[in-house]
């Protein structure tokens, strides 16, 4: 069977289940949101957010990005951050990276181009901010992880220096609590 086919059954599968522990369930997600975290993460595949936190429908804002990064010009990223703070009041924002990270392994190794090396230009700042700490791994495991875990730090930092955020605090408003956290990709 076709993947698409696949992901297509297991979707009224699931619908069907979901229907028949809860009739109104649907229902209920029409009346709107009231997420209390936003959740800054990577794209990668293997790193779910509501399957890692077995959050339930509703109570996570989320955007998902390579590496994770905080780019003041991404306007997708800074329309999410209104959004889930100005509308939704979000109560809680996370930054997760996760622990061999290809977008990190390549702001390391170098070769990319186009969009993905314009993208990195952030992450190879993070990278010559921190390139003693790197270099002194002792592996390119290591390495990788390392910038994992420095990247979500200086994302935190760029994150806190939003206009959003700031303009929070600037009118007395406590926004939200921020916190990183680094995960492995495979468990």
């Amino acid at each position: 069977m076709r993947q698409y086919k696949q992901l297509l059954l297991a979707n009224k599968a699931w619908a069907a289940e979901i229907i028949e522990e809860s009739a109104d369930f649907f229902q209920r997600q029409l009346v709107g949101q009231n997420p209390e975290f936003l959740w800054i993460g990577c794209s990668d595949s293997r790193v779910g957010p509501e399957q890692m936190t077995m959050t339930p429908p509703g109570n996570m804002f989320i955007h998902r990005n390579i590496a994770n990064l905080v780019k003041d010009d991404d306007t997708n990223l800074m329309s999410v951050l209104q959004y889930a703070v100005d509308v939704l009041g979000v109560r809680h924002i996370i930054i997760c990276g996760h622990y061999a990270c290809g977008g990190i392994r390549a702001t390391l190794d170098g070769g990319t181009t186009g969009p993905v090396d314009d993208w990195l230009s952030t992450a190879r700042c993070v990278l010559h901010d921190h390139a003693d700490e790197i270099d002194a791994q002792p592996d390119r495991e290591q390495k990788v992880n390392r910038l994992v875990e420095v990247n979500v730090r200086d994302q935190l930092v760029r994150l806190a220096r939003t206009k959003t955020i700031q303009g929070r605090s600037r009118v007395g408003k406590k926004c939200c609590s921020t916190a990183g956290s680094t995960t492995s990709a495979t468990g």
